[in-house]
Protein backbone atom coordinates (compact mmCIF):
# COMPACT_ATOMS: atom_id res chain seq x y z
CA UNK A 1 0.00 0.00 0.00
CA UNK A 2 1.21 3.35 -1.17
CA UNK A 3 0.14 6.85 0.81
CA UNK A 4 0.33 9.94 -0.79
CA UNK A 5 2.15 13.04 0.77
CA UNK A 6 0.06 15.09 2.30
CA UNK A 7 0.04 18.80 0.89
CA UNK A 8 0.64 21.45 3.31
CA UNK A 9 -2.13 23.77 4.02
CA UNK A 10 -2.21 27.28 2.78
CA UNK A 11 -1.68 29.64 5.96
CA UNK A 12 -4.45 31.67 6.65
CA UNK A 13 -4.84 35.41 5.55
CA UNK A 14 -3.30 37.75 8.01
CA UNK A 15 -5.44 40.92 7.72
CA UNK A 16 -5.59 44.10 9.53
CA UNK A 17 -8.46 43.21 12.24
CA UNK A 18 -5.84 40.46 13.68
CA UNK A 19 -3.77 43.18 15.08
CA UNK A 20 -3.65 45.65 18.25
CA UNK A 21 -1.35 47.98 17.34
CA UNK A 22 0.39 49.93 14.59
CA UNK A 23 3.17 52.07 13.33
CA UNK A 24 3.72 53.87 9.96
CA UNK A 25 6.89 52.48 8.23
CA UNK A 26 8.59 54.14 5.04
CA UNK A 27 10.90 51.98 2.80
CA UNK A 28 13.58 53.31 1.54
CA UNK A 29 15.72 53.11 -1.70
CA UNK A 30 18.18 50.86 -0.08
CA UNK A 31 15.49 48.50 0.53
CA UNK A 32 15.04 46.94 -2.69
CA UNK A 33 17.39 44.46 -3.79
CA UNK A 34 18.44 43.82 -7.53
CA UNK A 35 15.02 41.90 -8.57
CA UNK A 36 13.15 45.71 -7.61
CA UNK A 37 11.78 44.73 -4.11
CA UNK A 38 12.47 44.78 -0.58
CA UNK A 39 14.63 42.45 -0.23
CA UNK A 40 13.73 39.64 2.24
CA UNK A 41 16.21 40.78 4.93
CA UNK A 42 15.09 43.95 5.19
CA UNK A 43 11.45 42.48 6.70
CA UNK A 44 13.37 41.62 10.17
CA UNK A 45 14.05 45.22 10.30
CA UNK A 46 10.75 46.25 10.05
CA UNK A 47 9.73 43.38 12.75
CA UNK A 48 12.56 44.85 15.29
CA UNK A 49 11.55 48.63 14.77
CA UNK A 50 7.81 48.19 15.40
CA UNK A 51 8.78 45.91 18.64
CA UNK A 52 10.95 48.25 19.98
CA UNK A 53 8.69 51.12 19.08
CA UNK A 54 6.14 49.43 20.72
CA UNK A 55 8.59 48.29 24.11
CA UNK A 56 10.03 51.85 24.26
CA UNK A 57 6.75 54.01 23.90
CA UNK A 58 3.93 51.64 25.76
CA UNK A 59 6.55 49.75 28.05
CA UNK A 60 8.92 52.00 28.93
CA UNK A 61 12.21 50.06 27.62
CA UNK A 62 15.27 51.94 28.27
CA UNK A 63 17.30 50.59 25.44
CA UNK A 64 20.41 52.74 26.18
CA UNK A 65 20.66 52.77 29.90
CA UNK A 66 18.36 50.22 31.66
CA UNK A 67 19.05 47.09 33.32
CA UNK A 68 16.97 44.80 30.98
CA UNK A 69 17.26 44.15 27.34
CA UNK A 70 15.25 41.54 25.11
CA UNK A 71 17.19 38.87 23.28
CA UNK A 72 16.17 37.81 19.94
CA UNK A 73 16.06 34.07 20.13
CA UNK A 74 13.45 32.99 17.23
CA UNK A 75 12.40 34.85 14.05
CA UNK A 76 10.14 34.01 11.16
CA UNK A 77 8.39 35.72 7.73
CA UNK A 78 5.82 34.07 5.23
CA UNK A 79 6.34 36.49 2.62
CA UNK A 80 2.78 37.21 0.56
CA UNK A 81 3.62 39.97 -2.01
CA UNK A 82 6.13 41.89 -2.90
CA UNK A 83 6.43 45.38 -1.62
CA UNK A 84 9.08 47.82 -3.57
CA UNK A 85 10.35 51.50 -2.28
CA UNK A 86 8.77 53.99 -2.56
CA UNK A 87 6.02 51.70 -0.87
CA UNK A 88 4.42 53.63 2.43
CA UNK A 89 3.91 50.52 5.01
CA UNK A 90 2.51 49.93 8.12
CA UNK A 91 3.30 47.20 10.78
CA UNK A 92 0.71 45.77 12.85
CA UNK A 93 1.67 43.73 16.06
CA UNK A 94 0.44 41.50 18.57
CA UNK A 95 1.18 39.39 21.29
CA UNK A 96 0.55 35.41 20.51
CA UNK A 97 2.55 34.33 23.95
CA UNK A 98 3.12 35.83 26.99
CA UNK A 99 5.13 33.81 29.30
CA UNK A 100 7.50 34.20 32.37
CA UNK A 101 11.08 35.84 30.79
CA UNK A 102 10.08 35.65 27.06
CA UNK A 103 7.08 36.53 24.52
CA UNK A 104 6.55 35.74 21.17
CA UNK A 105 5.63 38.94 19.16
CA UNK A 106 3.25 38.37 15.54
CA UNK A 107 4.01 40.90 13.61
CA UNK A 108 1.71 41.91 9.88
CA UNK A 109 3.43 44.26 7.44
CA UNK A 110 0.57 46.04 4.95
CA UNK A 111 1.46 48.24 2.15
CA UNK A 112 -0.44 51.78 3.57
CA UNK A 113 -4.09 51.18 3.33
CA UNK A 114 -4.46 47.30 2.53
CA UNK A 115 -6.03 45.04 4.44
CA UNK A 116 -4.27 42.14 4.03
CA UNK A 117 -0.68 41.80 4.89
CA UNK A 118 2.42 41.32 2.33
CA UNK A 119 4.22 39.72 5.04
CA UNK A 120 3.83 38.15 8.46
CA UNK A 121 6.04 36.28 11.22
CA UNK A 122 6.96 36.36 14.81
CA UNK A 123 9.97 37.39 16.87
CA UNK A 124 10.72 35.83 20.09
CA UNK A 125 12.69 37.85 22.83
CA UNK A 126 13.86 36.81 26.31
CA UNK A 127 14.05 39.50 28.21
CA UNK A 128 17.53 39.53 30.23
CA UNK A 129 19.49 41.50 32.53
CA UNK A 130 22.28 43.75 30.25
CA UNK A 131 24.77 42.71 33.13
CA UNK A 132 24.64 39.08 33.38
CA UNK A 133 23.06 38.25 29.87
CA UNK A 134 20.68 35.90 32.17
CA UNK A 135 17.21 35.61 31.69
CA UNK A 136 14.45 37.38 34.33
CA UNK A 137 10.74 37.66 34.54
CA UNK A 138 9.65 40.35 31.91
CA UNK A 139 9.31 43.59 34.05
CA UNK A 140 5.74 44.50 35.77
CA UNK A 141 5.43 47.51 33.38
CA UNK A 142 6.61 46.05 29.75
CA UNK A 143 4.73 42.97 31.13
CA UNK A 144 1.63 45.36 31.72
CA UNK A 145 1.89 46.55 27.99
CA UNK A 146 2.17 43.30 26.31
CA UNK A 147 -0.97 42.45 27.70
CA UNK A 148 -2.63 44.63 26.15
CA UNK A 149 -1.89 43.27 23.05
CA UNK A 150 -2.17 39.90 23.58
CA UNK A 151 -4.35 37.27 21.58
CA UNK A 152 -5.97 34.69 22.85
Amino acid sequence: MTTKPTKPSAPAVETRARYRYFTPLQTRWADNDIYGHVNNVTYYAYFDTIINCYLIEKGGLDIVGGAVVGFAVETMCRFVKPLAYPDALEAGLRVGHLGRTSVRYEVGIFRKGEKAAAAHGHFVHVFVDRASGRPIPIPARIRRALARIRVR
